[in-house]
C-alpha cells in the first residue's frame, strides 16, 4: 500500500511498543465503529511492518462490513498496489449487496484483466449483482465462466445461478440447472420454488414442493412461507389445508413469518374462520400480522370485520403503517364510514405522512365513496405527485356523484399535464357521461380510446357504452352496438340493456334479453328481479308472478335490501322491515311521523315500485319499511336538527324511496346523501342531484 493515503484527523492512541501485528488483528476483530476503523487505518499507515497481506485483507473486510463505508473501502482498495483474489472477492461481495451492484461487475472486469481466475466465492457474488441488476447477458457470461472453471458443479454456485435465472424470468434455465444437479440441498429446492412463484407459476411451485416432500429433506420456515404464498395465489383451500398439515406433521417452526403467511393464505382462499383462529392464537403479532388480517378481510368484502380488527390493533398498541391505513381507508370507502375515514386522514396529518401515492389515492377514494366529493377533490389538489391512479380515482368519484362536466374537465387536465389515461380511467369517464346523459361526448371518448390513446376497449367499456345509450333512450342504437361488438357480449353488457328496458318500459325487448342472460348466468337472481319489476311497472302481474315462481323453482332468493348509517363511530345496519335494532320502537314511530308529514306536503306513493298485486294501501305499507327509510328514521331521531345524514344501500334506490327522500330533505330540512348500487344521490330542499336520472 502506498503512503500517499493521508491518516484520519483523529490521532490514534495505541501503544506501538506492544507486539503490533497481533494487537492490530485483535483490534480489527473487535472493531465496532467507523471512528475506530479510521484509527486502525492510521496505525497501518504509520507502521509499515503492519502492511502485510493478512492485515490489508482483514482491514478491507472490516471496511466493507456494516460498520464501514463502501466509499471508504473502495478508496482503501485503490491504494493497495497488488490486490489479491481475496481482496477482489471482498469488494465484489460488498458492492453486490449495495445500491450500486454494477460496481461489482466493474471490479470483476478489472480482476480478469489482471489475470485472476474467479473462484467459488467470486461467482455467487457476481450472480447476485446480475440478479439485482436484471442483467441476463452478463449473468449468462458468468455462467459460461463457471463452466470453464469447473465451478458450475459447486452447489452454492449452482444455487445462485438458478436464482439469477429465476430473477431474470428464465425459469426454464433454472429448472434445467436444477435437473442436472447431482446434489440438491434445501436451498436448491427453495430457489426453484421461489422462482416459479415470483414468475407467476404457483402451480409449478407446488409441484416442485410436492416432489421435495418425497425426499428426505424437510422444509424450513423460509421454504414454507414461499409455498404458502403459492397456495394463496392458487386459492385452492383443500391444498392449503394439506400444506398446513405438512407444517404440523413435520414440526416446522412457527415463527411470525410462517404464521403471517398461514393467515394470509386462509384469507385469500376464503376460509375466514381458520384465519381468525390462527390469528387469535398467535402469541405475538407484528404490523404484518395485523395487515394480513385487515387487508385479507377487506379483499373478502368483510369490511366491518376489517375495521373491528383495526380497533383491536389500536387497543393492542400496535402502530399502523401505510399498508394498514390503505386497508382501513378501503373498508371505510366500501362501508361509507366517513368519521373513521376522517380519523385516518387526521392521523396521516398528525404523523407527518405525505398524502401522496397509495395513501393519497386511498383518501380520495374514501372521501368520494363516503359522499364528500369536495373533500376528495381537496385531497386530490393538495397531492404533490399525482399519478394515473390519482386522476382515475377522482374521475370515478365525480362520476358517482353525477359531476359529469367536472369529470370531463379533469380528463382534459390529464392530457394537458401529459398523463396518459389507462383502461380504468375510461371506465370512469364513460360512467360520468352515462350518469348525466352526455351521449355525444361518450361516443367521442369511446372512439378516442382506441384511435388516440391506442387502448383496446374491454368488455367493461362496451357495457358502459350500452348503459350510456340505453339510459338516454337510444335503445335501438344500443342493441345495434351490441350486435357489432368485436367480442362476445357478456352478462354485464346485456344487463345494461335490460336496465334500460326497465327505465323506458321496453317489455318485449326485455323478454328477449332475459333469455340471453339466463343462458349466460342461469343462477343470477338479479335478472329475474329486474324482469319482474319491468312486468310490474307495465301492470302485467301474471307475468311478474311467473318470474317470481321461476325464481322459487330455481331456489333463488332476491338479495335483500340493506342500508348502513354511521353514527358516533358505529355502523348501524338495517334491512327491509327490520325490527332487530334496540331503538326499533322509536324508529317506527318516526316512520309514522314522516309519512304523516309527507302526506300533508302532497306525497303520493309510487306504488308501481311494489311488485305485489294487492291493494294500493298495502303496497304503500310495503314500501314504507324499505331499509333506507329505516336508516333515515334512525338518523333523524339520533342526530341534532340540520345534521347531514349519510346512507349506503346495496341495491338501487326504488322510485318511491327516491321521491320520499326528496320530501324528507325538504320537510325536515336535512341534507341526505344516499349511495346506492349505481351512484350517489344528494337530496337537498326537496330535489336530488341526479335530477331523477338514475
Amino acid at each position: 500500500m502506498t503512503s500517499s493515503l493521508s491518516p484520519p484527523a483523529i490521532t490514534p492512541s495505541y501503544d506501538f511498543n506492544s507486539p503490533q501485528l497481533p494487537f492490530i488483528l485483535h483490534r480489527l476483530e473487535c472493531c465496532k465503529s467507523m471512528e475506530e476503523l479510521k484509527q486502525i487505518h492510521a496505525c497501518i499507515i504509520k507502521a509499515r511492518p503492519l502492511q502485510t497481506q493478512l492485515v490489508l485483507d482483514k482491514f478491507l473486510s472490516c471496511a466493507l462490513s456494516t460498520l464501514g463505508s463502501l466509499d471508504y473501502a473502495q478508496s482503501f482498495f485503490s491504494q493497495i498496489r497488488n490486490p489479491n483474489l481475496y481482496a477482489y472477492n471482498a469488494v465484489i461481495r460488498g458492492f453486490s449487496r449495495s445500491k450500486n451492484p454494477m460496481q461489482s461487475l466493474l471490479f470483476y472486469g478489472e480482476m480478469l484483466e489482471k489475470g485472476f481466475c474467479p473462484d467459488n466465492f467470486t461467482i455467487p457474488f457476481l450472480l447476485k449483482a446480475c440478479a439485482e441488476l436484471r442483467t441476463l447477458r452478463e449473468g449468462e457470461g458468468i455462467h459460461s465462466q463457471s463452466i470453464k472453471n469447473g465451478l458450475v458443479w459447486d452447489v452454492y454456485v449452482r444455487n445462485t445461478l438458478m436464482r439469477m435465472y429465476a430473477v431474470c424470468g428464465v425459469t426454464g434455465a433454472a429448472q434445467k440447472l436444477f435437473d442436472e444437479s447431482c446434489h440438491r440441498d434445501l436451498v436448491s429446492w427453495t430457489t426453484l420454488i421461489q422462482g416459479y412463484v415470483e414468475n407467476g407459476f404457483p402451480g409449478q411451485a407446488i409441484q416442485v414442493f410436492l416432489e421435495m416432500s418425497m425426499t428426505k429433506l424437510k422444509a424450513d420456515g423460509k421454504t414454507m412461507v414461499i409455498v404458502l404464498s403459492a397456495c394463496s395465489e392458487l386459492g385452492d383451500l383443500d391444498l392449503c389445508r394439506k400444506i398446513h398439515s405438512y407444517i404440523q406433521d413435520n414440526k416446522v417452526y412457527l415463527d411470525l413469518f410462517v404464521e403471517n403467511a398461514l393467515v394470509d393464505m386462509y384469507l385469500k382462499c376464503g376460509d375466514i374462520d381458520s384465519a381468525c383462529r390462527l390469528f387469535n392464537s398467535m402469541p405475538k403479532k407484528n404490523v404484518v400480522s395485523w395487515n394480513s388480517m385487515i387487508l385479507g378481510l377487506t379483499q373478502q368484502g368483510e369490511f366491518k370485520e376489517a375495521l373491528l380488527v383495526f380497533r383491536s390493533m389500536q387497543r393492542d398498541g400496535a402502530e399502523p403503517d401505510d399498508v394498514t391505513l390503505v386497508g382501513v381507508l378501503n373498508s371505510c370507502a366500501n362501508l361509507g364510514v366517513l368519521e373513521l375515514g376522517k380519523w385516518v386522514h387526521a392521523y396521516v396529518d398528525r404523523k407527518g405522512i405525505r398524502a401522496d401515492g397509495f395513501i393519497g389515492n386511498a383518501l380520495v377514494d374514501m372521501y368520494a365513496k363516503c359522499g364528500s366529493i369536495d373533500q376528495a377533490f381537496g385531497v386530490f389538489k393538495n397531492m404533490q405527485h399525482r399519478d394515473v391512479y390519482s386522476y382515475t380515482s377522482m374521475i370515478a368519484g365525480l362520476a358517482m356523484h353525477g359531476e359529469g362536466e367536472r369529470a370531463l374537465d379533469l380528463f382534459s387536465e390529464m392530457s394537458r399535464v401529459g398523463m396518459k389515461p389507462d383502461e380504468v380511467t375510461f371506465i370512469g369517464i364513460l360512467t360520468a357521461c352515462s350518469h348525466v346523459g352526455l351521449v355525444e361526448e361518450g361516443r367521442q371518448y369511446f372512439e378516442d380510446m382506441s384511435r388516440v390513446y391506442k387502448l383496446k376497449p374491454q368488455i367493461e367499456h362496451y357495457g358502459c357504452m350500452v348503459d350510456l345509450l340505453g339510459r338516454a333512450g337510444f335503445i335501438s342504437e344500443a342493441e345495434e352496438f351490441i350486435r357489432k361488438m368485436p367480442i362476445e357480449p357478456d352478462a354485464f353488457v346485456w344487463g345494461a340493456l335490460l336496465g334500460a328496458c326497465r327505465i323506458h318500459g321496453k317489455v318485449e325487448l326485455g323478454e328477449r334479453i332475459m333469455k340471453k342472460l339466463v343462458e349466460i348466468e342461469p343462477e343470477k337472481d338479479g335478472t329475474f328481479v329486474l324482469m319482474s319489476n319491468i312486468y310490474a311497472s307495465a301492470n302485467r302481474w301474471r307475468d311478474a308472478v311467473k318470474v317470481r315462481k321461476a325464481m322459487k323453482e330455481r331456489k333463488m332468493k332476491k338479495i335483500p335490501g340493506c342500508s348502513l348509517i354511521e353514527l358516533n363511530g358505529m355502523v348501524h345496519e338495517f334491512r327491509k322491515g327490520d325490527k332487530s335494532h334496540p331503538k326499533t320502537k322509536e324508529i317506527y314511530k318516526m316512520l309514522d311521523e314522516i309519512m304523516s308529514r309527507l302526506r300533508q306536503e302532497g306525497y303520493v306513493a309510487h306504488t308501481m315500485s311494489a311488485l305485489l298485486d294487492v291493494a294500493e294501501e298495502e303496497k304503500e305499507h310495503a314500501l314504507c319499511h324499505h331499509s333506507e327509510r329505516l336508516a333515515i328514521a334512525f338518523g333523524l331521531i339520533s342526530t341534532s336538527p340540520g345534521t347531514p345524514l349519510r346512507i349506503v344501500k346495496n341495491l338501487r334506490v326504488c322510485s318511491d324511496c327516491h321521491s320520499v327522500t326528496k320530501f324528507i330533505s325538504k320537510v325536515f330540512r336535512r341534507e341526505i346523501i344516499v349511495r346506492d348500487r349505481n351512484r350517489f344521490h344528494h337530496f337537498r330542499g326537496g330535489s336530488c342531484s341526479c335530477k331523477d336520472f338514475w
